[in-house]
């Protein structure tokens, strides 16, 4: 967690906490979901990066020669909305694939379209047709989902399979 983070979630926890001093329970619950929703969206985005970080480092173990960078606090669009998050780019040479993963942090970044909690794109350098968006979700029992939004409008959810093609896609260079 970042020291800007960290500081967040001390004011989160402080706002609380005078909330409910104050009996504004409908504020110290908005404030507690904000919390817990915070916490669900770190988890999601640290997995999905460290996902690829970890299947492209056995990928690169195979003599791939990839290069893996990693971005803290990178800023990327999705429609109107601005997302905060992280942003990882495995590149082997010129063929790239970068992925980005946040949620909006101020009120003037928007805000998740789709009832989403946070979003990401998996994207190929030269190869758009094999870009896809993906939208964090919470399936039945509350648990983190990534699904991948479809263009027919499908929405399937995001497996460790489905990243492996990625880089299948990235080594067919």
């Amino acid at each position: 967690m970042s020291e800007l983070e960290e500081h967040w979630a001390n004011a989160l926890a402080e706002a609380e906490r005078r909330a409910r001093t104050l009996g504004r329970k409908d504020l110290a619950e908005y404030v507690a979901l904000r919390s817990a929703n915070d916490l669900v969206r770190r988890t999601a985005v640290e997995w999905l990066i460290s996902t690829v970080t970890a299947l492209a480092t056995e990928v690169n173990g195979a003599a791939a020669n990839l290069e893996i960078e990693h971005q803290d606090n990178h800023r990327f669009r999705i429609g109107q909305a601005t997302m905060v998050g992280q942003l990882l780019t495995v590149r082997r040479g010129i063929p790239l694939i970068q992925v980005e993963a946040g949620w909006p942090r101020t009120p003037p970044d928007g805000f998740v379209r789709g009832g989403g909690l946070a979003r990401a794109h998996i994207k190929h350098l030269g190869k758009p047709n094999v870009n896809e968006e993906l939208l964090l979700t919470q399936s039945r029992n509350k648990a983190p989902q990534w699904k991948v939004l479809k263009k027919s409008g499908e929405q399937i959810v995001l497996t460790e399979a489905h990243l492996r093609n990625h880089l299948s896609e990235l080594l067919k260079n």
